[in-house]
Formats: C-alpha cells, structure tokens, sequence
C-alpha cells in the first residue's frame, strides 16, 4: 500500500510541478489547436478531409506533447538532483519510471482529444470505433511518453533531449503514415516506416477513424505493446547503468 501511495504522491507532484503550470496548459493547447486549424484550414473542412486528417493530427498531437514535457522535466530533475534523491525512494525502480511518465501519458491523451472536438464542430463523426480509438490514442501516449523518458535517461542536458527528440519525431511525422500512406515512400524507406512505434498508432487510429487501415487491429496493437515494453526495458537499463550500478 505504501509503495503505491509513494506512486500516486510521484505522479500529483509531477502533475503540479511540470504539467499543470499555466505555460505548460497553454502550449499543450496551443500546439494541437494550431495543426488542427492549419490541416482543416487547408483541407476546407468537409467531413471526408476531416475524417482522413483527424488521424495524423491527434498522432502528432500526442507525440509530441509527450516526449517534448517528459524529456525536459526529467533533464532538470536530473540537473537539480532531485531524480537522484527519487531513485533512493523505497519504492520498486519499475513503479517510479511509470509514476515518472503517468503524467505525460495524461498529457498526452488531453491533447489527443483536443483535435477530435474542433472536428466535432466541423463535420460530422457518426460512426468512429471510440473505443478502438481511445485505446490507440493511449497505446500512443505510453509509447510516445516511453520515448521520451529514453531520451531523458540518455543525456544530460535540456538542449541535448531537445535535439535528440527532434532526431525521431521529425522523421516520425513524415515516414509512420500520419498524413502520407507509407505505400507511397520510396520502397527504401518502408522497411524503416514499420520500425517505428507511430505507424502502428497512426494506422489503428485510421481504422477506427475512416476504416481505413492497412493491418490488422490486432497486429498494431501487439506492435505498439511491443514497442512500449522494449522501451520501458531499454529505459531501465539505461538508468541502472548510470545511476545505480
């Protein structure tokens, strides 16, 4: 019981310190707000270019909300030595890295469903599988916060995770099939489109959506645990090496 009181008090501080604070909402805001309007701005906002939008905007919504808060939060704790001092919490590594990305995960979803309401109030959304959808927009979330804490783990500045979140999210934008079908990438590029987490999301978030993705729901589903327990497991390696072993 202690051990998940330490958990809930982890996930609220950072909750309060970091993502709750009036920067931190307006940009998280902000950032899905201005896709939104600038692809169904573009698109002129019928239901068919709402619908076949709606996918990529929440997927970049989410990773980039994710990894962006939890890769900058997690590089000052370690700066001011606060994570340090977590570390020597009674508490089980494995529970405090998922206390640590809790609140990203949360910030994360949020953004997801900003988008969904502006395209409520523009087209019609009768028929989307939500239940499908929310638990690909939380299968994102995790996979996208889990980068970004192997980001954190993995350097030591702010400007450093700022750089080395960019490195995958940028390529991530145009080669997981947001808004480009990844059968129109060069055929030397779609072997990487499939290493990466985003795909999967991106294509259960267009079946449940438009109906239309390209695998099976079952199939992107298992990628994206996949994705998300080998990161968890690189995430702690990578913590045990330099700051307990």
């Amino acid at each position: 019981m202690k051990t998940w009181i330490a958990f809930w008090n982890i996930l609220v501080k950072d909750m309060r310190a970091y993502y709750l604070k009036p920067p931190n909402i307006s940009w998280g805001l902000i950032f899905p707000l201005a896709w939104t309007l600038m692809f169904f701005i573009r698109s002129g906002a019928g239901l068919e270019s709402v619908r076949e939008l709606l996918p990529g905007v929440m997927g970049i919504s989410i990773l980039f909300g994710t990894t962006s808060m939890l890769a900058v939060t997690l590089t000052f704790e370690k700066r001011g030595r606060s994570f340090e001092r977590l570390l020597l919490a009674p508490i089980p590594l494995e529970l405090l890295m998922l206390a640590k990305i809790g609140g990203a995960v949360l910030f994360g979803v949020a953004n997801a469903f900003v988008p969904v309401v502006m395209a409520a109030c523009l087209a019609d959304l009768g028929g989307v599988a939500w239940g499908a959808a929310a638990a690909a927009v939380v299968l994102v979330a995790v996979s996208s916060a889990l980068l970004g804490l192997f980001v954190a783990v993995s350097v030591s500045e702010v400007f450093e995770a700022q750089t080395f979140s960019n490195f995958f999210r940028f390529p991530m934008v145009f080669l997981c099939g947001l808004f480009f079908p990844i059968e129109k990438l060069p055929a030397l590029l779609r072997p990487l489109s499939y290493a990466l987490p985003l795909s999967y999301g991106a294509d259960a978030l267009h079946e449940a959506i438009r109906g239309a993705g390209r695998l099976p729901p079952w199939l992107d589903f298992a990628a994206l645990a996949a994705f998300c327990l080998l990161l968890f497991l690189v995430s702690l390696r990578n913590v045990r090496r330099k700051w307990i072993l």
